[in-house]
């Protein structure tokens, strides 16, 4: 049974902005793969991996994610211009972006102003596309700090635009340990203890 805290199908007039948060081969793909069914809209699935003919494994998982997926929903690239896709998106359409952490690692070689730059138009475009969102993002920070300069980066970029997507979401779950808990349900949002 699919619980109220979890429909998504349900909705105003609004769009909505919903974050699924876990870490590696927890789930969350699977879950907002299920949200994103459940939204009964047109799915666009957005996919931020760049591919590589040559990594083998690399082919295999997103093979595993296509094979997942419903026939009817569309897929789409976007390895560089998210921002983009999202300033397209109209009333009626379910865009789902598997990951952030991927998209994240495509701009590792950017400097710290032009990253801020490209984060803050994203935030943007997120704000303000007429479509519903759905964005799967990996929990980083609770693992081993990496030993190297650009695991460091990556993580700390990623947990701060997971923070700033997380206060714009309407909704926020945690996918780990088998369980997906509604953290917009469980707890309040950081950002109303800014200064």
């Amino acid at each position: 049974m699919f619980s109220q805290q979890f429909a998504v199908g349900q909705r105003s007039s609004e769009k909505k902005i919903i974050l699924v948060m876990g870490p590696t081969s927890s789930g969350k793909s699977e879950f907002a793969e299920t949200l994103a069914v459940k939204s009964d809209q047109a799915v666009v699935y957005i996919a931020t991996a760049k591919v590589d003919e040559n990594d083998r494994e690399w082919q295999a998982r997103i093979i595993k994610h296509q094979q997942r997926r419903p026939a009817n929903w569309r897929t789409v690239t976007a390895a560089l211009n998210l921002s983009s896709y999202l300033d397209q998106g109209i009333v009626g359409e379910c865009f789902l972006i598997d990951s952030l952490g991927t998209w994240v690692a495509n701009f590792l070689d950017l400097e710290s102003e032009l990253w801020q730059q490209k984060s803050d138009r994203f935030l943007e475009s997120l704000k303000s596309t007429k479509a519903e969102v759905i964005l799967v993002g990996e929990e980083t920070g609770w693992g081993v700090v990496p030993a190297y300069p650009l695991g460091r980066l990556f993580r700390d970029r990623l947990g701060y635009l997971s923070r700033q997507v997380g206060n714009l979401a309407d909704i926020t779950y945690l996918v780990t340990g088998g369980h997906v808990l509604n953290l917009s349900l469980l707890g309040e949002p950081l950002s109303k203890y800014e200064i």
